[in-house]
């Protein structure tokens, strides 16, 4: 084994001693480095940041709803009286026209009562002549001639209710619309509570959606809505055309009724809607990026960049857009703020801009 003498000993500890001395002075400097870094991130330097000018600008005032797409008119088609079917006078899925005879009952007993009666009526009217003739020279009593009178009367009372309960077996349609699905065949036995089909009108349709209550005061009826249907790929309108005059108390909500047009029938009743509302809107409005507001515990900031520093306003804010959020107080036209930066930056650091948005 090699031996190192007392003077080559000293000369290697004094070269470790240099060498450790280097390392401990290049560590310092990378931490000086560092530090001034990070001064310079936290506002002792220069910060780069982006900016948006604020200008004013018209905007809408919109609310999002559920809704449900209705028909204009609906009925089930159901009879009146028991009976049997014996006139079925419609295709299922067809277009009929108001008062168009639709389905008919068996009516031949009614018939024949009402054939009687015209028949004692017609009697009794012969008999009214001939004793107004014999009335009027004496050969008979007033007493008999009202008598018939009274007959002719009574008769022609049961005729009318004759009638009535041959209309019951009638079902004609009240307004213009496309039957459904008929559930009986021709010959079936039926009562009131048979249910034959429905028909609807759906052209125009209706659509019901509801919105809280604060905003009771916005909506006014002739307002226009937009709104979309699944397998459509296109914004449908509508205009309000009636308002529940009461606030649900479950839910707090209002229920508007709207008139939309279906020409070509391509809406169907039952169909889910996203409504789009608008309820206002303002001509003047400052908008800013949404990530130029800093939220503090107690309110919300923006950095404003005035004579190339930064400085913090309090700011109050209104309409909630996709990328966008109105000011309401706190910015005026022209006011510069950052939209970039906002975590490093601090009151009064140098601001140097990007980029203009």
């Amino acid at each position: 084994m090699k031996k190192f003498s007392a003077a080559s000993l000293i000369f290697i500890l004094l070269g470790i001693t240099a060498i450790g001395a280097l390392v401990a002075n290049k560590l310092k400097k990378d931490r000086q480095l560092r530090q001034q870094q990070m001064l310079a991130r936290r506002g002792s330097g220069v910060l780069q940041v982006d900016v948006f000018v604020v200008k004013p600008q018209v905007i809408q005032q919109t609310l999002d709803a559920s809704g449900t797409l209705m028909s204009n008119e609906w009925i089930n088609l159901q009879p009146e009286v028991s009976g049997r079917i014996t006139e079925l006078n419609f295709r299922e899925g067809s277009y009929v026209k108001k008062g168009t005879l639709l389905v008919k009952l068996f009516d031949g007993d009614l018939q024949a009562q009402l054939q009687k009666l015209q028949a004692q009526l017609s009697l009794q009217q012969l008999t009214l002549e001939r004793q107004e003739k014999l009335l009027a020279i004496n050969g008979i009593s007033q007493q008999d001639v009202d008598n018939t009178r009274n007959q002719i009367a009574s008769i022609q009372a049961d005729i009318r209710n004759v009638q009535a309960q041959i209309r019951k077996t009638e079902i004609y349609a009240p307004f213009d619309g496309v039957i459904g699905l008929r559930n009986v065949s021709l010959g079936a036995i039926v009562t009131p509570a048979t249910i034959i089909a429905t028909l609807q009108q759906i052209d125009p349709l209706k659509l019901d959606f509801t919105i809280p209550e604060k905003y009771a005061p916005l909506i006014d009826t002739h307002v226009p809505v937009s709104f979309r249907t699944a397998g459509f790929d296109q914004d449908f309108q509508g205009r309000i055309y009636a308002i529940e005059p009461q606030i649900d108390e479950n839910t707090r909500t209002i229920r508007i009724r709207c008139h939309v047009p279906n020409p070509a029938q391509k809406l169907l009743p039952g169909a889910y809607a996203d409504v789009k509302l608008v309820l206002k809107k303002i001509p003047q409005a400052l908008m800013i990026p949404t990530q130029a507001i800093v939220p503090t515990t107690r309110d919300q900031q923006v950095v404003v960049y005035r004579h190339g520093k930064a400085s913090f306003v309090n700011v109050q804010t209104g309409i909630r857009q996709e990328d966008f959020i109105q000011v309401i107080h706190g910015l005026s036209p022209g006011d510069t703020v950052l939209i970039t930066g906002m975590m490093q930056v601090r009151p009064g650091v140098p601001l140097h801009i990007n980029q203009v948005l």
